[in-house]
């Protein structure tokens, strides 16, 4: 985790399609409208098919088993009950629940392909490529460091759950989408110094939390 993500920069990921039209249903979903929660998953619908794509690139272990359309439909589902249960006051806090909720079910895809009676713990692994897009450097897995690997990942994506909430949106932005610190700035309102400060506390927060050691 030691690398700065300063330069790199995803504009298609920065913020919801539609602002506006997002917003309207927004306003209808909070007068009471549950059909607005459709209306905003079709205008986001192809925003969050790349979100999942790209968040899907940083868990090798469930991207051997699983594409993007499985993951997606997975975590639509999730993203559609949320949007029943919480309050969603802008745009941009849709793209931060989805991410949470694709995180999540990437959590249990890996949980999943890590049991000892997952067709990947009887299956014989060989080297697998790592898109040259995606900000992580993932081991190969093999033979007997395949649990073993899993298991790292799945903890450091668990600890990405836990940071408090400013945190975790900054390391998301930037770990998942390979956002760089001025376009995060903007986004979330703030100065890129202090965004350097959440980057910073996020990494902080994760490497203790892994016991300083990081998954590969």
């Amino acid at each position: 985790m030691s690398r700065d993500y300063t330069t790199e920069s995803d504009a298609t990921m920065d913020a919801t399609p539609h602002p506006h039209k997002v917003e309207d249903c927004l306003r209808d979903l909070a007068a009471g409208d549950d059909s607005a929660r459709e209306r905003i998953l079709e205008l986001c619908n192809e925003r969050l098919r790349q979100l999942t794509q790209r968040m899907l690139r940083g868990f090798p272990s469930v991207r051997r088993w699983e594409d993007t359309d499985d993951v997606y439909q997975n975590a639509i589902l999730r993203l559609y009950k949320c949007l029943g249960e919480v309050t969603i006051e802008s745009p941009r806090e849709i793209m931060a629940l989805a991410a949470t909720q694709i995180h999540r079910e990437l959590i249990d895809l890996a949980r999943h392909h890590a049991g000892p009676m997952s067709f990947s713990a009887n299956h014989a692994t060989g080297v697998h490529p790592i898109d040259d897009h995606s900000n992580s450097r993932h081991p190969q897995d093999k033979g007997d460091d395949t649990a073993t690997t899993i298991d790292r990942w799945t903890r450091f994506h668990q600890a990405v759950e836990i940071l408090p909430a400013e945190q975790k949106e900054v390391f998301q932005l930037v770990w998942y989408l390979a956002a760089d610190q001025k376009t995060i700035a903007e986004l979330v309102g703030c100065s890129v110094r202090t965004v350097k400060t959440r980057w910073r506390g996020a990494r902080e927060s994760i490497r203790s939390t892994l016991n300083g050691e990081p998954p590969e």
